[in-house]
């Protein structure tokens, strides 16, 4: 693991996945059908638990201007300090991200507030993220 330093805030457009981790990919082509520019654009993963313990997953892509609108949900990765793992070729084992996440998110610097973030930041590698709070 590594510290990532987000130096700016990220504005994302994103669709819920209906359901988790099997409602992923048609999530991603939801967007991808949906927002023009695809290919102009970075591709993001958002992950949390909800109040039930069900893994809520939304597939995201960042705004190309501040003031772009769309039908989607908005979200924002905020400007901050983040535990990271890149994962390199991760189609050849998508388990490799959970993995990831599990090691990171025992870490008592976790800002619990806030989701898990996944940048496919390549068309091969993925650099799976998790806030921490401010250390002292």
């Amino acid at each position: 693991m590594e510290k990532y330093e987000w130096k700016e805030d990220v504005h994302l457009f994103c669709y819920t996945a209906k359901s988790f981790p099997e409602g992923i990919q048609e999530a991603f082509d939801t967007v991808q059908q949906n927002v023009s520019d695809c290919e102009k654009r970075d591709w993001y993963g958002i992950s949390y638990m909800n109040e039930k313990g069900e893994i809520v997953y939304k597939a995201a892509v960042n705004k190309l201007k501040e003031d772009e609108q769309h039908e989607f949900e908005s979200f924002t990765i905020k400007k901050g300090t983040y535990l990271s793992e890149n994962i390199t070729d991760w189609m050849k084992d998508p388990t490799l991200i959970g993995e990831a996440f599990k090691k990171m998110l025992v870490d008592p610097r976790l800002d619990y507030t806030f989701p898990c973030v996944e940048w496919y930041h390549t068309n091969d590698d993925v650099l799976c993220l998790v806030r921490i709070t401010d250390e002292k």
